[in-house]
């Protein structure tokens, strides 16, 4: 042992009687130690800042895969709303074309069962040689008739199923389902910001740690 050593060529056990010698070895064998815990201390130190350092940047490194990942999720969420909307707005566009065809249709068929009606009207009335004014209120009982159909028309509700057969049933379970698909998308969208947002708050606190850290380490 070293320290030892020093003991014994400063204060030889053969030379009883010199303090000064001794107490002179032993400062130098107190000084050794003090250095020795010093050296450890500061070795311990580097140690921990060093395993502090590592965790930041590794801390700091998930979090932006993190980050990647979520912008990634956050466009594949959003293409495939997209494509949802747009099959829904085609789906849309062809049930307003069959629903206006259809319309079409009926009133064409109004038209010509109103002009069949009027005809013999006034087949009948020029046969018995009258004045036209029965056709008149006629005409006019069925002008409030329709309207008070398409009151009743506007007021009915749109979730109106009794009517459909099981094609527009399955037709309409299926655009309700799609419907609820992309509240729920719009909710994941929503928590997947908020998770954004809250790694952005911390961003610029991890940077200062992260710079602090750094500028001991050099100090040091």
């Amino acid at each position: 042992n070293y320290k030892s050593t020093l003991v014994n060529f400063f204060c030889p056990k053969k030379t009883p009687g010199v303090n000064i010698w001794f107490s002179i070895c032993l400062r130098v064998v107190v000084f050794s130690d003090l250095q020795d815990i010093q050296k450890k201390r500061q070795n311990k130190d580097l140690v921990e800042l060093q395993g502090l350092i590592d965790a930041h940047f590794e801390c700091r490194k998930k979090e932006e895969e993190e980050l990647i990942a979520l912008k990634e999720r956050i466009e594949k969420r959003r293409a495939e709303r997209a494509e949802q909307q747009r099959i829904r707005s085609e789906k849309e566009k062809e049930r307003q074309a069959k629903r206006e065809e259809e319309r079409r249709i009926r009133e064409e068929r109004d038209q010509s069962k109103k002009a069949d009606e009027e005809a013999k009207k006034k087949s009948a009335l020029s046969s018995m040689g009258s004045k036209l004014q029965q056709p008149p209120r006629g005409g006019k009982k069925e002008t409030e008739r329709e309207k008070k159909k398409k009151i009743l028309a506007a007021r009915r509700k749109q979730l109106n199923i009794d009517h459909l057969n099981e094609d527009k049933l399955k037709e309409k379970i299926k655009e309700l389902h799609e419907w609820m698909s992309q509240l729920e998308s719009e909710k994941f969208d929503h928590m997947e910001r908020l998770k954004r947002q809250k790694y952005e708050v911390r961003k610029p606190f991890l940077s200062v740690v992260g710079a602090r850290l750094s500028a001991q380490k050099r100090h040091i």
